[in-house]
């Protein structure tokens, strides 16, 4: 009965994570960008009782055995890239993603982080910037008076300036790409950075021989978030915690039992 006990706890605490991991999932269901975890458990170790495969006379052997699991875990909660939907938008500086790839984001220390939010505006010098104010690497400046800026879906940015009918080439967005982007570590803010389970990023042009996706220029990737998915796997979620419950409730029942044994 102790065993029930801490299984049933151990079942517990696993659903407990994978609620948080869905109200997680929920409260960025408008986040730009953003992708969903998915929670993932496994089981704990066995007590053997009776091997299987164990001798069971001079030319036999036990056929199941007798093993005892001690309950579960959490595992992972990996990083599901699925696409979101695209969104238009009124700002000419928004970028989407069609496709596989991220946006190299250069942070305040100097490091690179990477990003499907292409949600882009321009600094007092004209540097195209994240909504953090971090710049986009390549850096890309665009004179202030620059007018119908065009990002093609190569990545090459282009503008006009007042009097002059031939477009300027401001400069070329590249993308990176990841042979594991479930390995990247979740920094906030919409950012990830590289690990030793993603591997070291690939840069390239968007749309290349890379394998890298395209931009859309005026459009926003949305969550790939769904809520009704969501809301079924966190009622799937209570249940398998109120199994659980029910589970350390009968165990302490019957060891009240035993207790009373005695009387």
């Amino acid at each position: 009965m102790i065993r029930a006990l801490y299984s049933a706890a151990s079942g517990m605490n696993a659903q407990q994570l994978n609620v948080d991991s869905i109200a997680n999932n929920l409260a960025n269901a408008n986040s730009a960008g953003f992708k969903m975890r998915r929670a993932q458990f496994q089981d704990l170790m066995y007590q053997s009782v009776l091997q299987p495969g164990a001798s069971a006379g001079s030319q036999t052997v036990v056929p199941t055995g007798l093993q005892l699991g001690l309950g579960t875990k959490a595992s992972s909660n990996e990083i599901i890239f699925t696409q979101g939907s695209f969104t238009q938008t009124s700002n000419p500086l928004d970028l989407a993603i069609q496709g596989k790839g991220f946006f190299q984001i250069r942070r305040p220390d100097g490091q690179i982080a990477y990003s499907r939010d292409g949600s882009f505006h321009l600094d007092k010098e004209g540097d195209l910037v994240s909504s953090d104010g971090d710049m986009l690497d390549p850096q890309i400046t665009i004179p202030a008076d620059a007018q119908n800026v065009s990002i093609a879906q190569d990545g090459t940015v282009s503008y006009t300036q007042p009097g002059q009918a031939a477009a300027q080439i401001a400069g070329q967005i590249q993308l990176a790409g990841f042979q594991n982007p479930a390995g990247l570590d979740a920094i906030g803010s919409n950012l990830f950075m590289p690990t030793e389970a993603s591997g070291e990023p690939t840069v390239a042009n968007p749309g290349g021989q890379e394998g890298l996706g395209t931009l859309m220029q005026g459009y926003q990737e949305q969550s790939n978030v769904s809520v009704v998915e969501e809301f079924i796997n966190l009622i799937q979620s209570q249940r398998a915690y109120e199994a659980n419950s029910k589970v350390v409730k009968a165990a302490d029942e019957m060891y009240q039992q035993v207790n009373n044994l005695r009387q």
